[in-house]
């Protein structure tokens, strides 16, 4: 797997190929950072996953986390 950064908004959003599936996938965190303009994405997620769950929604089925980059170079799971 292929893990890059993309700029949006000049904004990092974290992002993995899969070569094998041919599909992206991003960093709900960090896509959440900039949807919302938010100083901290990993509360701001936490919290609305919160929120949905109390509602009786679900967010989504089970997501694997993957690891990428964070911010100190070292590789951690992220979703």
């Amino acid at each position: 797997m292929d893990n890059k950064i993309q700029i949006f908004e000049d904004k990092r959003i974290r992002t993995a190929w899969n070569e094998e599936t041919e599909e992206w996938y991003f960093s709900v965190v960090d896509v959440v950072s900039v949807l919302t303009d938010s100083a901290d994405g990993r509360k701001y997620w936490n919290k609305l996953k919160q929120r949905l769950k109390e509602e009786g929604n679900e967010t989504v089925t089970n997501c694997h986390q993957l690891k990428m980059t964070a911010a100190d170079g070292r590789m951690r799971e992220k979703l």
